[in-house]
């Protein structure tokens, strides 16, 4: 199976409904490890706040998997994965399921089994990457992703709940959020995220799923720059094997309508698969319209607050490298308290209006 030529994955995005969605982890998981295991899979959690979901207008969900679940339990993650397919399905909800993340940011390697608490005060200070940073460079593990990846799309590969395969989250991403209120970076293993990421299309494509698939480029440059954004080679590549055009915008929506203008230019449906971020000008109030009328869907980051802590900000530094302030007063991320009560009014009608429009 090759790309998808353009005409084919235009023909998909003229018959999907415009795409208002949101990235989710129930409240009562620090990471997605602790989300997917079979002793903490909190299916109740899930069930309310899909249903919350429905309720306001949304209609998809994007959601990261992890291998270490399948490599222990594969059988009983695709059963969970079918069932919370299904519970969305009932709440009007689209799945994208994602295979691969980097985003490490709580800097320990994964490790199966019952999670730490979250750090005090540090945003997703628990967040752990798949494989895991250290594990991309063992190829001898590779084996095990070719059959996670295979696997889980040999059997989804025609099932109309799903809207598309999301293969990576940010290959390449190396910051860790310490406690200090800035960043670190490990060292860069982008080869390898590079190598894993080809492969995984080639996995993905050997069986010939309906929905389409991407990575998103997710890589842009800093205020006042004028060079194009996502220029990294990961990012082109990923744009290059997509079969549709995904990207994350953590911006406000002047730079975003830039955003759009470059990547307009490949002549395929784009969806922006992480975006919302308050502190930094990236608001549901002057950007969900912009998205709509551009016909740019779109996945915010985060459903209800909870154990990520994603309600609180970025450490300060890459936020004020955004132009924003690490102001703890307003939520970062997220846009409903844990009894289903909206963060912001404005917001929660905002969604009604557009995604049922």
């Amino acid at each position: 199976m090759t790309r998808w030529s353009r005409k084919d994955a235009n023909s998909w995005w003229a018959g999907t409904p415009w795409v208002c969605g949101f990235n989710f982890l129930p409240s009562t998981a620090v990471n997605f490890l602790e989300m997917w295991h079979p002793d903490s899979f909190d299916r109740a959690t899930i069930e309310r706040e899909l249903g919350w979901a429905g309720s306001l207008g949304f209609n998809a969900l994007r959601v990261n998997l992890h291998s270490l679940v399948w490599d222990h339990d594969a059988e009983g993650l695709m059963e969970r994965l079918d069932w919370l397919m299904d519970v969305a399905d009932r709440a009007g909800l689209l799945t994208v399921p994602c295979f691969f993340d980097d985003c490490g940011f709580g800097g320990a390697e994964p490790v199966y089994g019952p999670q730490p608490d979250p750090v005090p005060g540090v945003h997703n200070s628990r967040a752990v990457a798949c494989p895991g940073r250290m594990a991309l460079g063992d190829r001898a593990r590779w084996q095990g992703y070719e059959a996670y990846v295979r696997g889980l799309t040999r059997a989804f590969r025609a099932d109309r709940r799903v809207l598309f395969w999301d293969l990576y989250n940010e290959p390449g991403n190396r910051m860790i959020f310490t406690g200090q209120g800035a960043r670190e970076h490990q060292p860069d293993f982008s080869a390898d995220s590079l190598a894993l990421m080809r492969a995984s299309f080639d996995w993905a494509r050997a069986e010939a799923p309906e929905q389409p698939l991407s990575v998103g480029a997710w890589t842009t440059p800093l205020p006042g720059s004028t060079d194009d954004p996502y220029q990294t080679e990961i990012d082109q590549v990923a744009l290059d094997l997509s079969d549709i055009v995904t990207f994350h915008a953590y911006w406000d929506a002047d730079h975003v309508d830039r955003f759009i203008d470059y990547l307009s230019s490949l002549g395929r449906p784009m969806l922006c698969t992480e975006w919302m971020a308050r502190p930094i000008g990236s608001r549901i109030c002057n950007q969900l319209e912009l998205l709509k009328a551009r016909d740019v869907g779109c996945f915010q980051w985060g459903l209800v607050r909870g154990r990520t802590q994603t309600n609180l900000p970025w450490p300060a530094d890459l936020v004020e490298a955004h132009g924003g302030r690490a102001d703890r007063s307003v939520w970062f991320h997220d846009i409903l308290e844990g009894d289903g009560s909206a963060y912001d009014p404005a917001e929660t009608r905002l969604i009604r209006k557009l995604a049922s429009a």
